[in-house]
């Protein structure tokens, strides 16, 4: 069989890839090694409500499980800051539904799509390759293909079979721990997401409460992947602290988030490398869904260009224009998270004090920097010095 796209992971980037390419009226094969496209999910599930309109996606509610309003940050003390909008500012999706829609929809622009399909290897001819080997049902299949797209998640292998140095330091993986839970006699605003901060609640990153009802949401974690403890340690120290049973766990999921080490290189001769395989996330939340779809976007319409043109060399513009605009983007906000995780508890907790509603709305934004520039103003913080330089350091 022959393609002019292979599309290698039904996750995020890789169906809306799928889907824009088909489109435009080439042959796509979209193939993911699991059984049942969307499970098991490894996602905390919240994104932001423009990221519909922006990639032409349907606000559907067969996924969107809730609208959320706003997000409460507490301090390791305690203190919190709460920025709340009148309007929804995000959802809560379910992820297994979500993932399906989109290989359907990839498959509506008229996009094959095959599950139980794992591709297995590269295949090359004279020197080029021209296509991939895959298992389906215990049968193996050639699939020769003009371009072929590693959107195959952090462990991507397609990457490293195409030569392409996909080496991920360990410092730059976050350890993610996340039940979806019953919260029995736990009070918490189920229209807010809420996040919880310190070195001893989650070392370089932070708990989070996504709210599915009033009683049920996502409680995960995430940490630094090389810390000696584990990401559930202290998911379940956190559960105890405050008291919360954990005998009504619905799921439990686990992964890796890619929050450094972005590819160089994301494409090698007719292989194209985006999403988490690329390790586009965004590194101070480890979100990776709007990143992926932004990278998606970019990728199609240079695969586009290329196959209309018959000129592979078109697809090192994705390179280009990606790091170009979000690579250098995220490599500031790599900086600032380097910078952010130094402070101590007593630091994070000035942070937050000294945070007003008008520098959490910059902070949801990712504006940063003016968060910086703002707390540096503060008096709490300017009777810190260490954290005064490494504000200054951040900027």
């Amino acid at each position: 069989m022959h393609y002019d796209v292979v599309v290698v992971g039904a996750g995020i980037a890789g169906p809306i890839l799928a889907r824009n390419v088909a489109k435009q009226g080439y042959s796509v094969l979209v193939i993911d090694k699991k059984a049942e496209i969307g499970s098991p999910k490894r996602c905390g599930e919240g994104l932001g409500i423009g990221t519909f309109e922006k990639y032409d996606i349907p606000y559907d509610k067969r996924f969107i499980n809730r609208e959320i309003y706003g997000a409460a940050i507490y301090s390791p003390n305690g203190h919190k800051l709460e920025l709340r909008y009148n309007k929804a500012s995000g959802v809560i999706l379910e992820r297994k539904i979500f993932d399906k829609m989109l290989a359907y929809y990839a498959a509506k622009a008229g996009a094959d799509v095959m599950a139980k399909t794992e591709a297995i290897g590269l295949i090359r001819r004279n020197g080029k390759i021209v296509g991939l080997k895959a298992k389906h049902e215990g049968e193996t299949l050639e699939i020769n293909a003009d371009i072929i797209v590693a959107a195959d998640g952090v462990e991507s292998r397609i990457a490293r079979w195409a030569g392409i140095n996909s080496f991920l330091p360990p410092h730059e993986l976050d350890s993610a721990y996340e039940y979806e839970m019953i919260l029995k006699d736990f009070e918490f605003d189920p229209d807010l997401i809420h996040l919880y901060f310190g070195n001893e609640v989650a070392p370089r990153g932070y708990v989070w409460i996504f709210p599915k009802d009033e009683d049920r949401a996502n409680v995960g974690i995430g940490i630094n992947g090389d810390n000696p403890n584990t990401a559930k340690y202290y998911l379940e120290k956190w559960l105890k602290e405050n008291n919360i049973k954990g005998t009504k766990i619905l799921e439990v999921n686990v992964g890796g988030v890619p929050v450094g080490g972005f590819l160089k290189e994301l494409t090698k001769e007719n292989v194209v490398v985006v999403g988490d395989a690329a390790r586009q996330v965004n590194p101070m939340h480890g979100g990776g869904m709007a990143e992926a779809m932004e990278a998606a976007t970019i990728a199609s319409k240079w695969i586009v260009k290329a196959l209309e043109e018959e000129n592979l060399e078109l697809l090192e513009n994705y390179t280009t224009e990606w790091w170009t605009n979000d690579g250098e983007r995220l490599m500031k906000v790599l900086k600032i998270r380097q910078i952010s995780e130094k402070l101590s508890d007593d630091e994070l907790d000035a942070a937050v004090q000294a945070l007003s509603g008008a520098d959490a709305e910059k902070l949801a934004a990712g504006d940063y920097k003016e968060v910086f520039k703002a707390l540096i103003k503060h008096p709490k913080v300017l009777l810190k010095p260490r954290m005064l330089k490494l504000l200054r350091e951040a900027l």
